[in-house]
């Protein structure tokens, strides 16, 4: 057994911050159970309970990101930005001081910046994991201040020295593995799927996807055309769970047999299975998505989200689009072609395959391990 570290973890804001930074936690935590890690997050974000929830303890710094869009609130918070960051970076500077950690790691996004500002300028060796294939801004202005760098697509060293780059890919559960005949049978057991059709399962992330929804209920509402021999599996989000209820009470009365092609639900728990029991996806292309997809070697039409900085869900998605590993639907165009597009990929086997043939070659499953290996190397 290797020896225990002292670790420090920070980053938040979003679940594709919060969970691969779960991961690496839980490796470490796997390779030696005496190993102490504290997490830093934003106070107010949803890392002061997912964090707690994995077992792990966390300390809220009054860090608070910039707001792109015009508002009286948000130019307010804007000229509070500056104030929280240097408060940030003095609470930073006392959990070092207080934690001694030997290892710092960045997960990205504004809660990230403070911890790993203050950590560099004591001489704590440092390392960021960035998830996109666009780099976030917290990452680039940290980039050339910690030793490693542990990235998931290639080209990379369009943001960072290429000599600290590690490709080590996104850490994700290990539930997300090949799909097999066994996983795909449990699947469609799990969701009430017809085994004798095929399967679309439409994801727009944990809470859903507004515009995915629209598109859905559009289809629909147009008799699910294109539909025969099809099962929809449909992930609506629990945000929109009242409202699709309402509608989908109104078409059943229109088309009892709806429910016979369209299974839908706030949430999916057992997303494994959900994937196993597709022949195709339609998911957006945050980063955690596409590793997941990639390690399942499922074939996804992806729809980047528009609402992201720097638009890196669409370098998420051509990063596959471009090795032939998945088709693309830009959001603006979802309405007429999402739909579609998938129910047009179900018809050619041949295609389904190579897409799920690439993807596979593109998973890189054993990131937790490789970015623990590289946390040791700087401890």
């Amino acid at each position: 057994m290797r020896e225990p570290l002292r670790v420090i973890i920070s980053g938040g804001g979003t679940g594709g911050h919060i969970f691969p930074a779960i991961s690496i936690a839980n490796k470490l935590k796997e390779i030696n159970p005496e190993t102490e890690i504290l997490f830093v997050g934003a106070k107010g974000k949803m890392e002061m309970e997912k964090v707690p929830a994995a077992g792990y303890k966390i300390v809220g710094l009054p860090i608070t990101g910039l707001q792109r869009q015009l508002s009286v609130r948000n130019i307010i918070n804007d000229l509070s930005v500056p104030f929280r960051v240097l408060s940030s970076i003095r609470g930073a500077r006392k959990l070092i001081k207080e934690f001694k950690p030997q290892v710092a790691i960045g997960v990205g996004g504004y809660a990230s910046a403070p911890l790993l500002m203050a950590a560099t300028r004591m001489g704590i060796p440092s390392l960021i994991q960035e998830q996109n294939g666009f780099a976030g801004l917290t990452n680039k202005k940290l980039g050339d201040k910690v030793q490693s760098i542990c990235v998931a697509y290639e080209g990379m060293e369009r943001f960072f020295p290429k000599d600290k780059i590690v490709m080590t890919g996104n850490p994700i559960r290990s539930v997300f593995v090949p799909c097999t005949n066994e996983m795909r049978e449990a699947g469609v057991k799990e969701y009430g799927l017809d085994p004798e059709k095929k399967h679309i399962f439409i994801v727009g992330g944990s809470l859903g996807s507004a515009k995915f929804n629209a598109c859905m209920r559009d289809w629909i509402s147009k008799g699910c055309s294109g539909a025969e021999g099809t099962d929809v599996l449909w992930q609506c989000g629990k945000y929109y769970k009242s409202s699709i209820d309402d509608f989908m009470r109104a078409e059943l009365m229109k088309n009892p047999s709806l429910g016979e092609t369209v299974k839908y639900s706030d949430f999916i728990g057992k997303m494994e299975l959900a994937y196993a029991a597709a022949d195709v996806v339609i998911s957006r292309s945050g980063a955690s998505s596409v590793s997941e997809l990639c390690a399942a070697h499922k074939a996804v039409v992806f729809v980047p989200s528009p609402n992201v900085a720097e638009d890196h869900q669409t370098h998420n998605a051509m990063a596959l689009v471009s090795k032939d590993a998945a088709l693309m639907v830009k959001d603006a165009e979802a309405m007429e072609r999402m739909i579609p597009a998938a129910l047009g990929l179900l018809k050619d086997a041949e295609k389904i395959r190579t897409l799920e043939e690439n993807a596979g070659r593109m998973a890189l499953p054993d990131a937790a391990s490789k970015i623990a290996e590289e946390v040791y190397k700087l401890a």
